[in-house]
């Protein structure tokens, strides 16, 4: 794509590099798979992972997000994209750097309304739907995405679905019977809450439940962060700074780095 040359792109997982081996090798291949030519995807993970679907774990990982948006601003990359449905950390870290910040949950979400009237999610764990239905409203979607439904695979089947076909089977039959319910609600887009799912199902490019596609959020991520870059260096397109994303003062990032430092060493 013309004006993103030389681009590099610092996408966050919330997963562990270690623990989550299988996924957070195919991730980085997928991803660089679907970047423009000229544009460089680097995945970086948290160690632990978000391995408790819990508020305090959210909490945390969001600290890591936006720490990791400073480093990246400061390293000189030229976007940062957020690869957690939930967006954890996405105003705080939009509002903390000049780099344009993306979220994989607002983005697949903001851009499934352009290919469907209504939108349907499907979780990851039920555990999430109340975070889903708030990150709705925040965005201001509810009467786009009017559903929200879960799966609940046992721990590890994600992992062992990349290379299992009666585990991949397995998931793909119950994500499905989560989304078919969503049908007679008129449902025209159905998004696989979670990177987990959606690069596991990416094998399947034309994966529909019913005639409703299921969106496939990463490559919708990848393009979102290289449009940005594209617009800043086309006619200085950037984050409005007037409200809700006013860049903090330097001695409030100098507080954060010193406070994160010292909670990340004790």
């Amino acid at each position: 794509m013309r004006g993103i040359a030389s681009a590099r792109i610092w996408y966050q997982s919330f997963t562990d590099p270690d623990a989550d081996r299988p996924y957070f090798t195919r991730l980085g291949e997928y991803l660089g798979s679907v970047a423009s030519p000229g544009c460089q995807m680097e995945v970086s993970g948290i160690q632990p992972g978000a391995r408790y679907p819990h508020p305090i774990t959210e909490f945390r990982c969001a600290a890591h997000v936006i720490a990791n948006a400073l480093t990246a601003e400061q390293r000189g990359y030229d976007a940062f994209v957020i690869g957690h449905f939930q967006d954890a950390g996405l105003a705080e870290a939009r509002s903390a750097v000049r780099i344009p910040v993306i979220g994989l949950g607002e983005a697949t979400m903001l851009h499934a309304c352009t290919l469907g009237g209504t939108i349907g999610l499907v979780a990851v764990n039920p555990v999430f739907i109340p975070y889903l239905e708030d990150q709705i409203a925040r965005h201001g979607l509810q009467g786009r995405v009017i559903a929200v439904q879960a799966v609940q695979p046992e721990t590890g089947q994600f992992n062992r679905a990349f290379d299992d076909e009666r585990e991949y089977a397995s998931l793909r039959e119950a994500f499905t019977a989560a989304a078919e319910p969503m049908l007679g609600l008129g449902i025209d887009v159905i998004i696989p809450a979670g990177g987990y799912p959606m690069l596991l199902f990416s094998r399947e490019p034309s994966f529909d439940i019913g005639g409703a596609m299921v969106l496939n959020g990463l490559p919708v991520a990848v393009a979102a962060a290289e449009t940005a870059v594209r617009l800043s260096r086309l006619n200085g397109t950037s984050t409005s700074r007037r409200t809700a994303y006013a860049l903090p003062p330097g001695q409030a990032v100098t507080e954060f780095r010193d406070a994160f430092t010292t909670a990340r060493s004790e």
